[in-house]
């Protein structure tokens, strides 16, 4: 009786649009978002279908990912959503693993131990990512006004490192395709708790 060997080749880069979702090239996002020529590598959140040119994490997407060693992978479970603003703030919550470090500063933070960056809707979800990716230790949330194509959305970008308000100086300037010239905002940054 003969027997022959199957061997099965899964090529991710049709899944992903030829994107490369790997640590070493910055889970997709290879260039800096402080650096011009710099998008996004991923979208997590609850509006994939508003993402269309974005890999968005969820569903059988976070299923493959997670057999596959050195690529992104998903969180496991969305953050609960925001309560509604007419309801009386709710008592702090339990730590959710993050120290806040700045808050509502015009500036993020741009350092060599910079490791991805995406597209979300929530702060929550920011860390999420940070606890899926491998050696995460800092998130940076900010608008990114006039960038990332007019997405409302937040950008979230994830470091190995703590930092603080003095590593925030990247403050926007570069030209956008359209002419107009970004700024930021509403940047805050979260340190997680060893």
């Amino acid at each position: 009786m003969e027997t022959r060997d199957i061997s099965l080749s899964l090529n991710l880069g049709g899944l992903f649009g030829g994107l490369d979702l790997s640590n070493t090239n910055h889970y997709g996002s290879p260039i800096p978002p402080w650096l011009p020529g710099s998008k996004p590598g991923w979208y997590y959140g609850p509006h994939p279908g508003d993402h269309p040119d974005l890999p968005c994490l969820g569903g059988l997407i976070c299923e493959i990912l997670d057999l596959i060693p050195y690529i992104i992978h998903c969180p496991h479970q969305f953050p609960p959503p925001p309560p509604p603003p007419h309801n009386p703030p709710p008592p702090p919550p339990p730590s959710d693993g993050y120290n806040q470090t700045f808050s509502n500063i015009t500036a993020a933070v741009q350092a060599d131990d910079f490791l991805t960056f995406g597209l979300v809707e929530t702060v929550p979800d920011c860390k999420a990512m940070c606890n899926s990716v491998d050696g995460c230790g800092f998130v940076n949330t900010y608008h990114d006004v006039n960038g990332k194509d007019g997405s409302p959305l937040l950008t979230c970008s994830l470091f190995k490192n703590c930092h603080g308000p003095e590593d925030a100086d990247n403050r926007g300037g570069q030209t956008q395709p359209d002419g107009s010239v970004d700024f930021i905002i509403n940047s805050d940054g979260w340190c997680k708790i060893s």
